[in-house]
Formats: C-alpha cells, structure tokens, sequence
C-alpha cells in the first residue's frame, strides 16, 4: 500500500528470526520458489515481521518479495470503511480479493517473471495497478489478516496476539484517528472471532512474547 508505514522494532526481527530458524534447513539445497504467510489480527505486526523476515532472506542471498492483503481489498480504504458502517456484515474475508492473491502466488510458485497486482494509494482513495518484477526472487511473503486462508501456500505463520493487546501499535501506525473510534472496536472484535480460528492451520505460531513454535504433527 502507497503511503503506509512500516515500523520494525526489536520485537519483529524476534519473531522474524525464530521463523527463519525453523525456515533455513528446509530451504537449504531447495531451488524451487516458495510462499509464505503471514497472517493475525490488525496490529499485531504482520507488515512488520514480513519486511523483518525479507530482511533477513536477502542478507542470505534470498531475493524475497512481500505482497499486501491491503492491496487486495474489494474497496480502497476509506471506501471500505465506509461499507462497513452501511453494513457491519461486510466485515470479513469478503471485503478481500483473497482469489486474486492465490492466483498471484500460484504464477509465482510457477516462475512468472511479473506480476500485474493492485496497489492501494491510501491518500486518494484508490486503486491502482502495477507491475511486480518476480524475476530473481525466491520467496514470496503475502502478509495480511486472513491470508492464512490461501491455498498456493508452502507455510504459514500466525501470530498470535489480539486486538486488546496491539492497541498500543496500532496508535503508532494509525493513518488516520477514526481507526481508533468505537466502531473499528466493533469490527476488530468481529474479526477476532474470524481469525482465531485459523490458527489451527498455521505451520508456525507466533506468542504474545514474539518467541516461535512449530505445530505439532502426527
């Protein structure tokens, strides 16, 4: 998204490297592209634990490319909020364009050297397309709400904190001061009782301590 901003913090490359850690052996003698998600309620840092992780890829020589859920929404921001308020119901994985997401992580998965994505300029209230250069990178990170939920996915991560306890981030990053109005409650309340059950389908969780754990299998 044009004009959002990302503030990484200690506490993300935490989360970042204890991805990472699990991460590495897989991905050691792999060549094939791979995706990744990165999904948990507004504020609890998924933008943040994305640009971490890319980060810390490309300081081992793996070209990454992170995709938006914001960039993906049916309605640019203000749009959608205003959807919402005519109708409390639109509040969920609907108000995203989560097909079009796959459908751009399947080329990925499958070597297409560009994407055509939308791209969300937050001040004009809009969306615009644009190109996406794929043709050096090897993971794709699609960070965002309820991106747990695609299915051209290699792992998926969740984090696992809620609404209550990232007000304090979401002051930082708010753009505009009716994302902390009663009504964003209301919807954060609702869309915790959507998220917080795809945890269960998460490769890699998150705590409220930014430590990682595994799921536990077989």
């Amino acid at each position: 998204m044009k004009g959002d901003s990302i503030l990484i913090e200690a506490h993300h490359r935490k989360a970042a490297a204890g991805v990472f850690d699990y991460l590495s052996e897989k991905l050691q003698g792999d060549s094939k592209r791979r995706t990744i998600t990165i999904a948990g309620e507004s504020g609890s840092g998924k933008s943040e634990t994305a640009a971490a992780l890319r980060e810390l890829l490309e300081t081992r020589g793996i070209q990454t490319l992170v995709l938006q859920q914001d960039d993906y929404f049916v309605h640019a921001p203000h749009s959608n909020d205003a959807a919402r308020r005519r109708d409390i119901n639109w509040v969920g994985p609907g108000e995203v364009r989560l097909e079009l997401m796959d459908e751009h992580l399947g080329a990925f998965r499958e070597g297409a050297e560009t994407l055509e994505k939308p791209l969300v300029i937050y001040e004009e209230d809009r969306i615009e397309n644009e190109h996406l250069d794929c043709a050096n990178a090897r993971i794709m990170i699609a960070e965002g709400t309820y991106t747990t939920l695609l299915k051209q996915v290699d792992w998926r991560v969740f984090i696992a904190r809620d609404w209550q306890q990232t007000r304090a981030h979401r002051e930082k990053r708010r753009r505009d001061d009716s994302e902390l109005d009663p009504f964003i409650d209301q919807v954060l309340s609702i869309e915790h009782d959507i998220i917080s059950q795809h945890r269960s389908n998460a490769d890699f969780v998150i705590g409220s301590d930014y430590s990682v754990s595994a799921r536990q299998t077989g």
